[in-house]
């Protein structure tokens, strides 16, 4: 089978698209390539739905964790010191037979069963406690002036957010939340190694690479492959936060800027 033919069967498979049956001997490059790449769908839909609605839930969590009222703080800080202080893998495995338990009283609660909607909510809620805490911290560096500079003009309530506290919460944040989104693209790859099944073989980058190990008992092939994607991943991510990092900081003069530095949390 040529490359192509390769591609145009396996390019789609992690979806359930092209050739039902993975291969079973004579294993090329080409294929491993293809079938590892065809998982990383499910990387980049876990990461970038994680990412994009577990930022809104941050900045909720972070504004109740800096709240004077108990009744909102204190379900935020307990909402942090969990999901911050129990590994992502025990989520997965907890999370995955709690709505099996839900699921056979309430059959509402039959997709969260899935790894395409049960794995999503639990990297939702981890990467919003890292993140509000994150935000959290940012929060608390805001300069006073800044405030008492929207008190003089009379800015309060919603508006004073809007157009100070939230965007300098940002512009302070964002290195940090930057490695944050880089953890969370990597923390991806446990959700098929954790309680969340693979139907159909419809798995994740990691787990065809895992697949190939298996059969080639050569995991020098597989895995460094998996890396390279991931590498090439977290250079994108990268790109873009650097983008909206410059767009944050552009009213101030190009030495005052934040620089993006990048540290990849190896272990939480």
């Amino acid at each position: 089978m040529e490359c192509w033919d390769t591609i145009a069967a396996y390019g789609l498979r992690s979806l359930g698209i092209g050739e039902r049956l993975l291969p079973r001997a004579d294993f090329t490059l080409c294929q491993q390539f293809t079938l590892i790449g065809s998982g990383m769908i499910w990387n980049v839909y876990f990461g970038v739905l994680a990412l994009c609605s577990g930022f809104f839930l941050a900045t909720a969590v972070a504004m109740g964790k800096a709240a004077r009222n108990p009744w909102l703080r204190k379900p935020s800080e307990w909402f942090i010191f969990l999901f911050r202080g129990s590994p992502l893998f025990i989520q997965f495995f907890f999370a995955y037979f709690l709505f099996l338990s839900l699921k056979g009283a309430y059959p509402f609660f039959s997709p969260l069963t899935s790894a395409w909607a049960g794995a999503l909510v639990v990297l939702i809620l981890n990467t919003a406690a890292y993140s509000g805490e994150i935000f959290y911290g940012a929060l608390q560096s805001i300069p006073k002036g800044d405030i008492e500079a929207a008190d003089a003009y009379g800015l309060s309530g919603w508006s004073r957010f809007t157009r100070v506290i939230w965007p300098t919460m940002l512009r302070l944040a964002w290195p940090a939340y930057t490695n944050e989104a880089i953890f969370l693209f990597h923390a991806t790859a446990l959700v098929f190694f954790s309680g969340f099944p693979a139907l159909q073989q419809k798995g994740d980058a990691l787990y065809y690479a895992n697949y190939f190990a298996d059969k080639t008992f050569n995991p020098f092939v597989p895995y460094p492959i998996l890396a390279g994607y991931f590498i090439l991943l977290t250079l994108i991510v990268i790109s873009i936060f650097g983008l909206i990092n410059r767009r944050l900081n552009r009213h101030l003069p190009q030495d005052r800027r934040a620089k993006l530095r990048i540290r990849p949390a190896i272990i939480r």
